[in-house]
């Protein structure tokens, strides 16, 4: 991907985040995840209806990295079922750690393929929150 295209997609990303902003409603699964390394601290609401990922929702302090990757990423999962969503999380997790993965699955996750070391904990954190929002489903438990 070229270079200017990819500052332009993370930089639009972290100046218009999508469904940025919590909502009150308990029917929502809700996890923070902080970066020990940075000033990345972010909450995360899932909804989950049908067996598919209905609506996600994030706030908090973060860098463009991960402001803009929990965009691209709640663009990506929200209408998925929560199997689609999990392989999604798998693909995006072994790209950011350089492992071979599916890049016609991520879409515009493809962005972040070349970050530099120092940044790949920040381009993680909104998929480990997903990740961690999906565990307690299947643990029958509340975040």
């Amino acid at each position: 991907m070229d270079g200017n295209l990819r500052r332009e997609i993370i930089l639009d990303n972290y100046q218009n985040p999508m469904n940025r902003g919590l909502v009150d409603d308990d029917s929502y699964l809700k996890v923070n995840t902080n970066s020990e390394s940075c000033i990345d601290n972010l909450d995360f609401m899932m909804k989950i209806e049908g067996g598919k990922v209905k609506d996600i929702h994030f706030d908090g302090e973060a860098c463009a990295i991960s402001t803009s990757a929990s965009s691209i990423l709640i663009r990506s999962l929200i209408g998925k079922s929560v199997e689609e969503a999990k392989e999604i999380l798998i693909n995006y997790q072994k790209m950011i750690n350089e492992e071979d993965y599916d890049k016609e699955l991520l879409g515009e996750l493809n962005v972040y393929d070349e970050l530099q070391p120092n940044r790949k904990n920040c381009a993680l954190l909104p998929s480990v929150a997903v990740e961690k929002m999906f565990r307690s489903l299947e643990d029958g438990k509340k975040c």
